[in-house]
């Protein structure tokens, strides 16, 4: 990211995303709230209905200089939705790493298994961003060259702006 004045330091986006990034590989990280949160939104809304993702596999790493693998999707799903999902494999990777940022999901494997559904889970709707909100987050995020990088903060970032208390 690019600073503005003078004074700023330039850093670029790909060591920001690796200092965010190691520690959680590092630790092989589970499955991101985030991702479960977006579930609809990345698989839609039938399959999300009879799925969910489960959890991120990440390769053992014997080195710390060892090449980067994509991980596993494990996901959690019902009856006929495993053969959907297996039919829509390719598009659910790319749109899980597409949120992600980085491609971070180089496979699937399906779990069957009866996927507890409730009223109380459905989405809740934010509201809407304030002018002055998405002005700010706009801003924020200007200098990530990365345009899916970027979309993925802009989300990100509107979904923990949404969540909070309009201050007036």
């Amino acid at each position: 990211m690019a600073g503005k004045g003078p004074d700023r330091n330039a850093v670029a986006v790909s060591d920001l995303a690796t200092a965010i990034l190691d520690p959680v590989l590092r630790k092989r990280a589970g499955i991101s709230i985030g991702l479960v949160q977006s579930w609809e939104d990345i698989v839609g809304a039938r399959l999300a209905a009879t799925s969910r993702p489960e959890k991120i596999q990440w390769p053992r790493r014997l080195q710390d200089d060892d090449p980067f693998e994509p991980a596993v999707l494990v996901i959690a799903c019902e009856g006929i939705s495993a053969l959907h999902i297996q039919h829509e494999t390719g598009e659910i990777i790319s749109r899980v790493n597409a949120f992600l940022g980085f491609s971070a999901i180089g496979r699937v494997k399906i779990v069957q298994k009866p996927i507890q559904t409730s009223n109380s889970r459905k989405r809740q709707h934010v509201r809407a961003l304030a002018p002055e909100e998405s002005g700010h987050l706009a801003r924020v995020v200007d200098g990530v060259d990365d345009e899916g990088l970027r979309k993925s903060l802009e989300r990100l970032g509107a979904s923990v702006m949404a969540s909070r208390p309009l201050k007036g």
